[in-house]
């Protein structure tokens, strides 16, 4: 690629929230969650800085050295990572009260996500990858989830992820991820489709 990878820092939120906002305006789960054009323009960032901060708390932001992409992964561990968890459970009705207390999609798009959601094994989890819309088909996208699965293939861990658009679950499925259970079909939207990678190599 020619573009060093490294781990975001605190520093690196504005441009994580600015590329995430830019990256995901016109996917169709963001159209779904925020129907009305002005609605999302006006609360879209801010849903995108909730997720970041999430991650930066609980998991790793990766990033281009040149800030045109970035990688949100949860390392999530063997069992349920949603059991007995209370925290957790609230999750998605305290990012609805940060972001948007009147759009019950925001709440309820954690909930559906968080149901379909793979236990048992420990596995990496890609929560969302942004692309700079200008730099999109550039492959950064396929380097910064390569450089994890390659990670994965030598300790024999899972991946995991849930496809937003048709042209997304293309990718995946040329990086070895494959469908892991029937689609979610949003109430009234489109479609997201979890998909799950076994290792190349290694036993998990």
């Amino acid at each position: 690629m020619g573009v060093a990878i490294r781990t975001a820092g605190e520093e690196d939120r504005d441009l994580i929230v600015r590329l995430l906002d830019e990256a995901f305006q016109d996917d169709p789960v963001s159209g779904w969650v925020f129907p009305d054009v002005r609605d999302r323009r006006a609360h879209h960032p801010g849903l995108m800085a909730a997720f970041t901060d999430i991650v930066f708390e609980a998991g790793r932001i990766d990033v281009m050295e040149d800030g045109s992409a970035c990688a949100l992964w949860l390392s999530l561990p063997e069992g349920d990572p949603h059991q007995d968890d209370a925290a957790e459970d609230d999750g998605p009705a305290q990012v609805r009260q940060a972001v948007d207390p009147d759009n019950e999609r925001i709440e309820l798009i954690g909930r559906l996500t968080a149901d379909i959601h793979p236990s048992g094994r420990a596995h990496e989890y890609l929560w969302m990858i942004g692309v700079a819309p200008g730099r999109q088909g550039e492959g950064l996208g396929t380097a910064l989830i390569e450089s994890v699965l390659d990670r994965c293939d030598r300790e024999g861990t899972g991946a995991y992820l849930e496809a937003s658009s048709a042209r997304s679950r293309k990718l995946y499925e040329r990086l070895g991820f494959a469908s892991c259970g029937p689609a979610l079909q949003l109430p009234d939207g489109p479609q997201m489709w979890p998909m799950w990678r076994e290792p190349a190599s290694g036993t998990v």
